[in-house]
């Protein structure tokens, strides 16, 4: 097994993204990237942590590599283009981050970023974050698995729902 760390605004939609993908074998919301030896949700929601709302997800290797759990968090789980916000989420706590845990890692997203850049032909810059991971803090058990748990909630239907259809649409070998 392996882990990969992702920040892309509310955990909600990201942590459903990623558990829909073959290979994941699991997904744990959680706060990284601040400052402080915890974190919650009314900490990180203060904009004063430095924490990002971001997932862990372990993911097997053999089944999904890591460039492509890339692919799925920039075509799919959300906007890399959007600087401390994704949607109606304002704040550093929504920003775009990859935090990686090793050098192959961050070279990894560091090239998928300068592919992204290129590919875009002058469009909006990728505003990604790629830093070290260092602490992971899960987040309360009411923000695991949000989506599966409240698919009717507004928030999940307007902005998190279509996540998944895009992932069905996109990467159709990789959607489960």
């Amino acid at each position: 097994m392996q882990t990969a760390v992702f920040a892309g605004g509310c955990f909600w939609g990201v942590d459903a993204v990623f558990r829909h993908v073959k290979g994941v074998v699991t997904v744990e919301s959680g706060y990284t990237g601040g400052s402080g030896e915890s974190a919650s949700y009314e900490q990180v929601s203060s904009g004063t942590t430095g924490h990002a709302e971001a997932v862990r997800v372990s993911f097997d290797p053999v089944q999904v590599s890591y460039r492509q759990l890339l692919q799925v968090f920039f075509g799919v789980a959300h906007d890399p283009t959007q600087l401390n916000r994704q949607g109606p989420d304002v704040g550093s706590q929504y920003r775009s981050a990859i935090f990686y845990g090793d050098g192959t890692q961050q070279q990894a997203a560091a090239e998928a970023i300068q592919r992204l850049d290129a590919a875009r032909g002058g469009g909006a810059p990728i505003v990604t974050q790629v830093a070290p991971l260092r602490q992971f803090y899960p987040a309360e058990a009411y923000h695991q698995n949000y989506l599966a748990l409240h698919p009717a909630q507004p928030y999940i239907v307007i902005h998190d729902l279509p996540k998944l259809g895009k992932l069905r649409q996109r990467f159709p070998d990789l959607y489960r």
